[in-house]
């Protein structure tokens, strides 16, 4: 059993386990649950923030291949609601063909899910928004779906870096709040807690 997460957390993490990677929407888990997107590009680092967030080493699988996930991937937290990984997206190395069958997988999860509470979105700290993330971001936007941004692999910049950094992100972002732009790292565990007060904000808004 996992330990507890924060002492200043709205509830303790009793229990994560995966449950299955979806390539097809009929495939989906038959328990209804409440469900969170865990979004960004291939190499970004979502599944070193998914094992952060767990407190589990190899929960969730990390490689050093970008592209990897090519499902949704399903974790049950608490028996209460699922976050879910979505394929990582803009590996250009990957044929066509395999990024287009992504993207509609994608796009149709997105589209047609009443579960659907909000989003994690991840950004690289290091390198900023891309116009795949931004593509993202104006999907979340224009459905009202709420999110957050995770400026992941913080602790590869330096303090002023980092700083700058989340400063920029802010303002390309514009009418998001700046609370909701989350410095992240798997390694020391920054922002760790906050991602899950908005987790848990998304859920019991």
């Amino acid at each position: 059993m996992p330990p507890k997460i924060g002492t200043t957390l709205p509830f303790i993490l009793k229990k994560v386990e995966f449950i299955t990677s979806v390539f097809d929407l009929t495939q989906r888990p038959k328990e209804c649950l409440p469900e969170i997107a865990i979004a960004g590009r291939s190499n970004v680092g979502k599944s070193s923030l998914l094992n952060c967030l767990f407190q589990r080493k190899q929960l969730a699988h990390t490689s050093k291949t970008p592209g990897k996930t090519r499902s949704l991937n399903y974790y049950k937290v608490n028996n209460q609601f699922y976050l879910v990984d979505l394929p990582g997206y803009g590996f250009a190395k990957a044929p066509k063909e395999l990024r287009d069958q992504w993207a509609d997988l994608m796009a149709k999860y997105l589209e047609d899910n009443s579960q659907l509470k909000g989003a994690v979105q991840l950004i690289d700290s290091r390198h900023g928004i891309t116009p795949l993330d931004q593509q993202m971001i104006a999907y979340f936007h224009t459905s009202e779906l709420p999110f957050v941004i995770a400026a992941t692999k913080a602790d590869k910049l330096s303090l002023t870096q980092l700083q700058q950094t989340l400063i920029e992100l802010r303002q390309q972002l514009g009418d998001i709040k700046p609370s909701d732009v989350i410095p992240f790292s798997s390694k020391s565990h920054l922002g760790r807690d906050e991602l899950w007060k908005a987790i848990h904000r998304f859920l019991h808004p």
